[in-house]
């Protein structure tokens, strides 16, 4: 190989491809933690050296160039090798001192990871967490986190995971909002009942119908995907709400509605990592521990 001949910088190649990847330079200077106008001057010096315009500006957005779509799928080839040269060494590490990035959805985030941490300080106050909360999957082959808590189970062969158990979706509702609507035993009492939804879809609404309910979309007057939303509005009495039975059943302010009527639901509970990762003594200590405790839930 001439390495003579590659002239360019791999930290310009990056600013490159995350800007393509993020869509803007503002999206891409979050991404990768550093100011607009740094990244800005580091795409602006990679054409500088490679001779080439990458992106058109139009009005306020960036489109790439003929050039620029030539390239990208090389900086991209480049980009995955980078991670996975990353992950291998990362997967090599025997130190237990360190940062370990879990991902996880609102409601493991809130009800199921802080009894863990609490107890992963106490026994290893050299590992420092970072909690990346979202409700979409996040994709632990390029590094957005080394371990995740999901609620379906991997494909793809490069990741490993351990299902923990299966959770039992109910429906919960205040006290006195059950009360009010005069403390029904079966679900076909709920026509008047007001519920929170995640969006305007039919899919909740047809499970509870196939419980022999006869809802319409008018029962549905609160539509949020934001789950701890949902969960305060139950609390404030302003309708019912699907809620995973151990965070439900632990909360003195709420209780289930009906509740002789089976599960709603039941969602799997997987803990993923990479397997490169899961070589790693930091990784693996952590792995162990949240595996432990999310059996204990």
């Amino acid at each position: 190989m001439d390495w003579k001949s590659v002239k360019f910088d791999w930290n310009r190649a990056r600013a490159f491809l995350v800007t393509v990847e993020e869509g803007s330079l503002s999206a891409a200077a979050r991404a990768l933690g550093m100011t607009q106008p740094t990244l800005g001057r580091q795409v602006s010096a990679l054409e500088e050296e490679l001779g080439v315009v990458l992106f058109e500006r139009v009005g306020n957005g960036l489109i790439l160039t003929p050039n620029g779509l030539e390239l990208v799928d090389h900086v991209r080839a480049m980009g995955e090798a980078a991670s996975r040269v990353s992950l291998s060494a990362a997967g090599k590490s025997q130190s237990i001192e360190g940062t370990v990035c879990i991902s996880a959805s609102e409601v493991d985030a809130t009800f199921r990871l802080p009894s863990f941490i609490a107890k992963l300080r106490n026994q290893e106050p050299g590992i420092d967490i970072e909690i990346v909360v979202s409700n979409d999957a996040s994709d632990l082959r390029r590094r957005e986190a080394d371990i995740a808590i999901r609620s379906f189970q991997p494909e793809h062969p490069d990741l490993i995971a351990k299902k923990i158990r299966d959770i039992n979706i109910r429906l919960y509702a205040s006290p006195s909002y059950i009360n009010g609507i005069g403390n029904p035993d079966s679900v076909s009492g709920l026509s008047q009942a007001e519920f929170i939804g995640f969006d305007r879809s039919d899919t909740v609404l047809k499970v509870l119908n196939g419980f022999g309910s006869n809802l319409t979309q008018r029962n549905f007057p609160i539509i949020t995907k934001f789950l701890l939303m949902q969960y305060e509005l139950v609390k404030k009495g302003m309708g019912i709400a699907l809620f995973p039975e151990d965070i439900g059943d632990a909360d003195p302010l709420i209780e289930r509605v009906i509740p002789a009527l089976d599960p709603i639901a039941i969602l799997p509970l997987w803990l993923v990592s990479h397997r490169e990762l899961r070589t790693s003594k930091r990784i693996r200590v952590v792995y162990d521990l949240l595996q432990e405790e999310l059996t204990k839930c």
